[in-house]
C-alpha cells in the first residue's frame, strides 16, 4: 500500500471511527461483538483501500464497507445461533443496549433497543441517518434512490416512535 493510501486511511479513520463504531453497535449483540465487528470493519477497509476509486467520498465508501461487513456478520451470526440450543435463564441472554454505548437516558436506551428490532435494510438506513448523513450519501451507500430513502426514513421514524411509546 502506498504512503498516500495509508495517510488517507488514517485521516479518514480518525474522522469517521466513532460513527463506524456506532453503526457496528446496531448490528452487534454486546460490547465484545461490537469491538470484534469494528475490528473486522477496520481490517476490511484497510485491505480494500487499494481498490478505492474515489467515485464517492472516502467517508461514503467506508460506510458502505462497514454496512457490508455488518450484514455479513449478522448473517453468519444468525446461522451460528441456529446450530446451538438456547437455554432459558442463560446470563448471556440478558443483553442491555447500555452495555454497548453507556448513557443515562432511558429513552435513548429504548431507542437503541427498538432500532435493533428493525429489519436489516431499515437498520442500515436509520443508522446512517442518525449519523447525520444527507439523503444523497445514504443513497450512494445503500444503493437506494434518494426518494426511497426519504420515504423509508419517515416510515422508520413512525415505527420507532410506536416502539418507544409501547415501552413506556
Amino acid at each position: 500500500m502506498t504512503r498516500a493510501l495509508e495517510n488517507l486511511f488514517l485521516k479518514s479513520l480518525e474522522e469517521h471511527q466513532h460513527k463506524l463504531l456506532r453503526i457496528c453497535s446496531v448490528y452487534a449483540k454486546n460490547k465484545e461483538d461490537t469491538e470484534d465487528l469494528f475490528q473486522e470493519v477496520l481490517i476490511q477497509i484497510w485491505k480494500s483501500m487499494p481498490t478505492f476509486e474515489g467515485k464517492a467520498s472516502v467517508g461514503t465508501w467506508m460506510y458502505r464497507v462497514t454496512l457490508n461487513v455488518c450484514l455479513r456478520f449478522k448473517t453468519k451470526h444468525s446461522k451460528k445461533l441456529k446450530r446451538f440450543i438456547q437455554l432459558e435463564g442463560s446470563q448471556m441472554a440478558g443483553f442491555k443496549a447500555e452495555e454497548v454505548l453507556p448513557d443515562n437516558s432511558g429513552k435513548l436506551n429504548r431507542l437503541r433497543s427498538c432500532i435493533k428490532q428493525l429489519n436489516e435494510a431499515d437498520k442500515a438506513v436509520i443508522s446512517l441517518y442518525l449519523e447525520s448523513l444527507p439523503y444523497r450519501e445514504i443513497s450512494a451507500i445503500t444503493g437506494l434512490a434518494e426518494n426511497t430513502i426519504a420515504v423509508k426514513i419517515k416510515r422508520i421514524k413512525k415505527k420507532l416512535l410506536n416502539c418507544i411509546n409501547e415501552g413506556l
